[in-house]
């Protein structure tokens, strides 16, 4: 049975995170990039890869990384989730890492793991495992990608001779990029034409089998920062509840605003349940692995988005100006909740799991 607990190690990396966020990330940068998209946000990526060793946490330590597993790099992205850091771990060190470990490609992973380049998978940001078509460069631009625009290594699944899917991956000067202004700016969305060949990393079923894991890996992990975003939502609204005084009394001690948060606490609960779990199973290899992530997603993608909802009703009129950050984490939230495919489509794909029939 897959523990859901955390382990000692797992809350000594969460200090750790927690604490270089406190000290390299500045509070009104996440809410800044909506009208300053080309502030460069690279110091607070130096400081996560390089002092804590972020970039490489899945990468065995053979190749330059910390050999840790989806448990930890879980731990990382609830923290990354509740700052709405501006960072490309999921993109680069879980997603594109993944794909790279899994098509065995070993000449890459070091300077990923270093910090000293990022990668991203070049598919919409909407795929997920099972459902995504490898790119046809001359069909036009692949969009949205995330984790593109600073981005040093691109991998294309592309469609070769008779069909068969071939991994590639491209430079930067192989590919155009164009921005696209996005809902969530902590996350930058974009256009990527392939305009290079670049080289093959794999081909035919291990290509196929690259990205599916890259994709499922994603989604997993995405459910843990969904979770980080609500358990900020929670935190911050319970200590403003505690001080914003009405009617001569904090607004806490009112019992609609007791009922409500207590029910945000109870999905809070299921939520963390069903992130630690996929995690978890996807750290051991379970054979169930498939299922947790389908219901993480399926759950903890709606969960998130209520939570910010909640937060900003209940923060009142300050919640709806960008003095509070309760926003950034409301369009955090409602992007991740479209991300690696949306709930519907996971409510979808575990009816399959576990032989449900079609409605």
């Amino acid at each position: 049975m897959t523990d859901l607990l955390y382990t000692d190690v797992e809350e000594t990396l969460r200090d750790s995170v927690r604490s270089t966020l406190r000290r390299a990330l500045d509070e009104t940068l996440p809410t800044r990039l909506a009208d300053e998209p080309d502030t460069d946000v690279s110091g607070l990526w130096r400081a996560l890869a390089e002092q804590l060793g972020l970039a490489g946490l899945l990468v065995p330590e053979s190749l330059g990384g910390a050999g840790a597993s989806a448990r930890e790099a879980a731990v990382v992205l609830e923290e990354l989730g509740g700052a709405v850091a501006p960072v490309p771990f999921l993109t680069s060190a879980v997603i594109a890492t993944t794909a790279l470990l899994e098509a065995g490609d070993e000449t890459r992973l070091p300077t990923l793991a270093s910090g000293e380049r990022t990668a991203a998978l070049v598919l919409p940001w909407t795929a997920r495992r099972g459902a995504w078509t490898a790119v046809d460069p001359s069909a036009g631009p692949v969009a949205p990608v995330a984790g593109a625009l600073g981005a040093d290594l691109f991998l294309v699944p592309t469609r070769g001779e008779g069909g068969v899917t071939s991994l590639r991956a491209l430079g930067r000067d192989e590919v155009e990029l164009e921005p696209i202004t996005s809902l969530d700016m902590t996350r930058p969305l974009a256009r990527v034409s392939v305009t290079g060949q670049g080289s093959e990393i794999a081909s035919g079923t291990a290509a196929d089998e690259a990205v599916d894991a890259a994709l499922a890996a994603g989604a997993a992990l995405l459910a843990s920062e969904q979770l980080g975003v609500a358990q900020w939502c929670l935190d911050t609204t319970v200590e403003y509840a505690k001080t914003r005084v009405q009617f001569a009394r904090p607004i806490g001690s009112f019992q609609a605003i007791k009922h409500r948060l207590a029910d945000l606490y109870l999905e809070l609960v299921g939520t963390r349940a069903a992130a630690r779990h996929a995690a978890g199973t996807l750290a051991d290899g379970d054979p169930d692995q498939l299922v947790s992530q389908a219901v993480a997603q399926s759950y903890c993608s709606d969960a998130a988005v209520r939570a910010a909802e909640e937060a900003l009703q209940l923060h009142g009129g300050i919640g709806m100006t960008w003095e509070a950050s309760v926003h950034t984490r409301l369009k955090r939230a409602k992007s991740d909740q479209l991300a690696l495919g949306t709930p519907d489509r996971h409510r979808s794909d575990l009816a399959e799991l576990v032989d449900l029939p079609a409605s």
